[in-house]
């Protein structure tokens, strides 16, 4: 099975073949060039919370002023959350206030996985709608669902969805302990995935 981290989902999709090397670098340029005109049409940024339930962050983003949501649901007692620069940070102080050890502001440029990223769906998805999807080696667990899927279609609407819906990773690699994964490879530049599957569960092989 495999999975991958926002961007890294389209890595995951070359790796069990639904995607060429070619296709899958073709599709990760239209979707930077749509994010970066998303983000000069409305401004946002995102901010990382550590240590507040998920439930709590949610209602807190749900009753601020303006667009923000939760983005990233990385670890148990770390989410990003996203959306307009000014409701993000007053989110932030609301967090702050109800117990997060940290809402920190990343530096970012914009609110990604957010309904802020609208514009570039609808362009990212005319370019994944022309490219060739390939019947799957192995499962892939995807960020907007947190299932694993084979059936082309639904990785087609998934990848779609996936730019203003939140990355569930911890709930991907939860499904995916339950589903008899004991063993996780990283593959990219650093150790950020190896770290969260490790706060997920502490039992699970890294590499």
């Amino acid at each position: 099975m495999v999975a991958g981290h926002s961007l890294g989902e389209f890595s995951a999709l070359v790796a069990n073949g639904t995607l060429s090397f070619e296709d899958g670098l073709k599709l990760v340029i239209e979707r930077a060039n749509a994010m970066q005109k998303a983000c000069e049409i409305t401004p946002g940024t995102m901010a990382a919370v550590l240590a507040l339930e998920d439930e709590k962050v949610e209602i807190i983003c749900a009753e601020t002023l303006g667009i923000v949501v939760a983005a990233n649901y990385n670890c148990p007692g770390q989410l990003v959350i996203s959306g307009e620069v000014e409701a993000v940070k007053a989110a932030c102080e609301k967090l702050t206030a109800a117990g997060a050890r940290r809402a920190l502001l990343l530096p970012v440029g914009g609110a990604f996985h957010s309904p802020l990223m609208e514009p570039a769906r609808e362009k990212l998805a005319a370019a994944i709608e022309s490219t060739t999807f390939n019947t799957p080696t192995c499962p892939v667990y995807q960020n907007a669902t947190a299932t694993p899927q084979t059936d082309v279609t639904a990785i087609r609407k998934n990848l779609i969805a996936q730019l203003t819906a939140p990355v569930k990773w911890t709930q991907s690699v939860e499904h995916m302990l339950a589903d008899g994964a004991n063993t996780f490879t990283e593959v990219g530049p650093g150790k950020v995935l190896q770290g969260l599957v490790k706060k997920i569960n502490k039992e699970a092989v890294i590499v």
